[in-house]
This record gives structure tokens, C-alpha cells and sequence, in this order.
């Protein structure tokens, strides 16, 4: 029987049927990943600024508007994250054929869809 596949292999032997009984993983995709930590960076220090503004005593108005422009980020994040997640991991279990594995993709997905409109 060949091992199951695991988010790094790229090695012959493995197949995409071989998914193991907690389902297919894989990390994101590089150049995602390199975009969205950029993001997230660049988010991080918005957040420090905005602990500033309320240090300093800004008017609220202002520092409402940061946490918005956060916010927004934010989604933005999230939307690079999901897009990469159905982009290679839900397409790999619509590839599998496996049907128990698609339908736990899509409940996935469906939940974080539920919890990210909230």
C-alpha cells in the first residue's frame, strides 16, 4: 500500500487517492503565504498605531476609523487565505474522487464561510 500523503510530498508513490483517515492538509502556497505575512506585518503595525492613538488621547472618531481600515485588512487576509484553501486544497479532494473527503472539504468550508459573516 503506498503512504499517505502528507502536505510535502511531491515523491512518486503517492497518491492523491491515499488520503489519510483526518483528511488532506497542506500548508499554503508560497507565494500566498509570502503575501498575506506581508499583510499581516503591515497590519500588526496599524494595530501599534492605533494602541498609540488611544495612548495619545486622539479624538475617538479617528481612532474608530483605524479599526475600520484594520478591519478591512483583515478581510482581506482572509479572502487570500480561503481563495488558496479552495484553490489547492478543495480541488485536491474534488480530484481525490473520494467522496467522504469532498463532502468534509465543503463542510469546511461552509462552516468558515458562517463564522467569518458573523
Amino acid at each position: 500500500m503506498t503512504p499517505a500523503l502528507q502536505s510535502s510530498d511531491t515523491r512518486p508513490g503517492y497518491e492523491l487517492t491515499d488520503i489519510p483517515g483526518w483528511g488532506i492538509r497542506q500548508d499554503m502556497q508560497k507565494p500566498t503565504k509570502a503575501a498575506c505575512l506581508k499583510r499581516l506585518n503591515r497590519i500588526e503595525g496599524q494595530v501599534r498605531g492605533l494602541a498609540k492613538m488611544v495612548e495619545d488621547g486622539r479624538y475617538c472618531i479617528d481612532v474608530v476609523t483605524q479599526i475600520s481600515a484594520v478591519r478591512a485588512a483583515l478581510r482581506r487576509v482572509e479572502e487570500e487565505v480561503l481563495r488558496d484553501h479552495v484553490g489547492h486544497c478543495v480541488e485536491h479532494a474534488i480530484a481525490s474522487g473520494n467522496s467522504a473527503e469532498q463532502r468534509r472539504k465543503v463542510a469546511e468550508l461552509m462552516d468558515v464561510l458562517a463564522r467569518s459573516s458573523r
